[in-house]
């Protein structure tokens, strides 16, 4: 039988409520030891997984593990989750997904540290190395140790254009630049998808349609303060070409932003529930007719997120019920509700008659249609547990990470690059044991011949509340007290100093004091130490440029790449050593 006969023989057997529970793709927690959440009595932020699956009939679930899980384990959870859901009506088998969990950042939000997964650069190191091949690699690895895990849909990547230097998601961006980041993009998508969707490929839900990346100044639209996207230099349409390179590569899955769009012909809600962007741009102009799902959390106000009240994202529609933002979004055009598990609010409304059944049926033949393609209802439903173990963290693949890790860092400055092996060195936020592979590691700077200094970008350290905690957000330059302490050792000793560029960092005051400055995007000592003792050329340059001060981003536009005054180092700046 044809996909297409066997999705309408699917979809003419299911009652209102199963197809209402295929719309909802939230969160499920993974125990550590690979079983089940269910919770006693209140699970906090997290639901009993047998209610989403039995009671709600919840079938896309994307999975957090607090703290560490071996990636086996994950693989036993999967099949737990299977078994469960093979248990159901008709047993509909869940879709898994995953933020990105190969990199070094982790933010319960958006990423998780790789964990037992081989370890890359963040998404923007594999834009330092602007090297398509190399994406692929990353993301056609990335895809054979998720299909081991049973991840089959990764919520990713994110096409948006790192454009406001202040914006908490920087990291999760391929770059600045249009053209480079299109181009990367599409080989992203390859690596994980193939030619075409299928029981091999690992779906991509690309985002944050129509771009993320113009906040007003810098503030990410998870929080009411951050609601609002701008366009001061009139670059809306720039921001689309990631994603028409996405679109040629196949993307299956697209997720709208949080944000709303002000000074647009677009209506002023967020795109969740902008009829004028899903319907009429993705769905209209673009043609796209993959699964839309929304960012997560745009209808439900949420008590407990990591300690403190969260309101949900419903920006521009917030006096509205959860029934009427339901509503918008059906009526937007969205498929799937991220991070929500309220299907009853959707057979509410066609119950009365809002909403028909047919709109309903329309979701879920998508939605239905990537299950089988991905091979779900055959030979994939379930993993091997033993190949888990073996695949995921293959030496192979985490060569591989180590390399790219090394590819991505860009030497900015230096006049001591490369060092000489055995000298002697003190090291600052360096593994000692790992500099003594280098160089003869010494207590002080006074008797050191060499300095190396490892510290990340400045950010507002005084949000500290509940889910802001994990965003690196605010202020980009260093304080007098992060300052003092990296100078001291650079009056007294030649130094080297590598920042992690989650964020692009004012180094002003550090590039007239240091003897040379890297750049990391998620790079180990190893890795680094490699570039610095001259066993690895230097090859990453600048994904966006470096400015010159706080005063230079604050006049900056939101929409338009690289548009600091006089920037300390420009888009593409990176040193050879040749």
């Amino acid at each position: 039988m044809k996909t297409e006969d066997r999705i309408s023989d699917l979809i003419g057997r299911m009652t209102l409520e199963e197809k209402a529970g295929l719309m909802f793709h939230t969160m499920a927690a993974v125990n550590a030891d690979g079983t089940l959440f269910e919770p006693s009595g209140d699970g906090g932020m997290f639901p009993s997984t047998r209610w989403l699956v039995e009671d709600k009939l919840v079938n896309h679930v994307n999975i957090l593990t607090m703290g560490p899980v071996a990636p086996s384990k994950i693989a036993e959870w999967h099949n737990r989750i299977q078994e469960l859901a093979a248990n159901t009506r008709l047993g509909i088998p869940v879709t898994v997904s995953t933020d990105p969990r190969h990199g070094f950042i982790d933010n319960p939000a958006t990423s998780a540290a790789a964990g037992g997964f081989s370890v890359w650069p963040e998404p923007i190191g594999l834009g330092a190395t602007k090297d398509p091949s190399l994406v692929r690699e990353f993301a056609d690895i990335a895809r054979r140790e998720y299909l081991a895990a049973g991840i089959r849909v990764a919520l990713h990547p994110m096409a948006d254009l790192a454009t406001e230097p202040r914006w908490a998601r920087t990291s999760g961006t391929l770059g600045s630049d249009p053209d480079t980041v299109a181009e990367l993009l599409k080989a992203y998508i390859e690596g994980f998808q193939g030619s075409s969707l299928g029981p091999d490929s690992v779906a991509t839900m690309v985002k944050h349609f129509p771009g993320a990346g113009p906040q007003m100044n810098g503030e990410d639209a998870h929080f009411p303060y951050g609601r609002e996207q701008v366009y001061p230099g009139g670059r809306f349409a720039e921001h689309l070409k990631p994603f028409e390179a996405a679109f040629e590569a196949g993307a299956a899955q697209i997720m709208p932003y949080y944000a709303m769009p002000v000074g647009t012909a677009y209506e002023e809600v967020g795109f969740g529930f902008n009829k004028g962007v899903i319907e009429g741009l993705l769905r209209g102009r673009y043609g796209f007719d993959g699964v839309v799902c929304t960012d997560w959390g745009l209808v439900t106000d949420a008590d407990d997120v990591f300690g403190a009240p969260m309101p949900a994202r419903a920006w521009g529609v917030e006096s509205l019920s959860r029934l009427d933002r339901v509503y918008r979004i059906l009526e937007a055009g969205a498929d799937q509700l991220g991070g929500e598990y309220c299907p009853e609010l959707i057979v509410s409304l066609v119950s009365s008659g809002r909403v028909p059944l047919s709109r309903i049926d329309e979701s879920a033949r998508r939605i239905l249609r990537d299950k089988f393609r991905l091979g779900l209802f055959d030979d994939r439903r379930y993993v091997s547990t033993s190949d888990a173990a073996t695949e995921i963290g293959r030496p192979a693949y985490v060569a591989a990470g180590l390399e790219a890790q090394r590819r991505s860092i860009v030497v900015l400055q230096s006049s001591v690059l490369p060092l000489s092996e055995g000298v002697n060195v003190y090291v600052d936020g360096v593994d000692p044991d790992v500099a003594a592979r280098y160089a003869k590691v010494v207590g002080t700077p006074a008797e050191a011949d060499i300095a190396i200094v490892r510290r990340h970008a400045p950010y507002d350290d005084t949000r500290t509340t509940g889910f802001e905690s994990f965003f690196h957000a605010g202020r980009l330059d260093f304080t007098p007290s992060e300052l003092a302490p990296v100078l001291q050792v650079t009056d007294a000793v030649p130094t080297v100093v590598d920042i992690l560029l989650d964020r692009p960092a004012v180094l002003t005051p550090l590039a007239s004091r240091a003897a040379a400055l890297t750049g990391n995007f998620g790079a180990s000592d190893e890795a680094l130490f490699d570039i610095l003792f001259g066993r690895t050329k230097p090859s990453g340059t600048l994904p966006f440029e470096l400015p010159r001060s706080m005063e230079a981003v604050a006049a900056s536009r939101e929409d338009v790449p690289n548009d600091t005054e006089d920037p300390l180092f420009r888009y593409g700046h990176g040193l050879t050593l040749d």
